[in-house]
């Protein structure tokens, strides 16, 4: 599988996310520059984490309108694999490609540190064959992370199974002590109804190392490949 990481200008974990791709886990990784409109054949897409055009406005509602952009809609519309993280997640939010929006933190604070999640999703590619009941260790970087959706987009993540990841406690337990931001149900994650885009704020890429001690981010991402971690 090809991948190919968009670079937005005050992106910032572009590399750390073509590390871990391309030689942690053995991805052929292209570069995409965001005013460019060629993908370079990536069958998968990856927006990584950052401060695209430095948070203005809101996070991600400017690279929304980077040129890139318009080829990576027309990927995902064509049924091609994109993920978004952190930053990228804000951003698919606002290009619509996922539902629901990320708001500042409910302390106001930017939140650095590792979280547990909860794989929810049996359908999505991405978390199917995770186990539930083994909650996974991810950081957090973000200060806009808040998930929220209205009544009935929410009742239609639950009814197309479209929620990827809960913060959870060590047991799976779900409650306020875990949840690092406000987010609405604990969302963490979430996929579109085509189950081909995804978007989540803890950075798996981060998580994906032995020598950083911790590859739980691992199976996260070569499950977009249906490759066994």
């Amino acid at each position: 599988m090809k991948v190919g990481v968009i670079t937005f200008p005050g992106s910032n974990c572009d590399h750390d996310m073509e590390y871990a791709l391309g030689t942690e886990l053995g991805f052929h990784v292209e570069r995409l520059w965001h005013k460019e409109r060629d993908l370079k054949g990536a069958d998968l897409v990856i927006l990584p984490g950052g401060f695209s055009y430095g948070d203005y406005l809101r996070s991600g509602a400017i690279a929304r309108f980077s040129p890139i952009m318009e080829e990576v809609v027309a990927h995902a519309g064509r049924g091609g694999l994109v993920l978004g993280v952190c930053n990228g997640f804000q951003v698919l939010c606002e290009a619509g490609l996922l539902p629901g929006t990320l708001g500042h933190n409910d302390q106001r604070r930017f939140v650095c540190r590792n979280v547990l999640l909860q794989p929810v999703s049996r359908k999505a590619i991405m978390t199917a064959d995770l186990d539930p009941a083994r909650p996974l260790c991810i950081p957090v970087a973000h200060g806009e992370g808040n998930y929220f959706i209205d009544e009935d987009g929410l009742d239609e993540l639950h009814d197309g199974d479209q929620i990827l990841f809960r913060y959870c406690g060590p047991e799976g337990e779900l409650s306020d002590e875990f949840n690092p931001n406000g987010s609405l149900e604990d969302i963490a994650g979430v996929c579109n109804n085509a189950g081909n885009v995804f978007g989540m704020m803890p950075h798996p890429e981060r998580a994906a190392s032995e020598t950083l001690g911790n590859t739980d981010g691992r199976s996260m991402l070569t499950a977009l490949a249906g490759i066994t971690a």
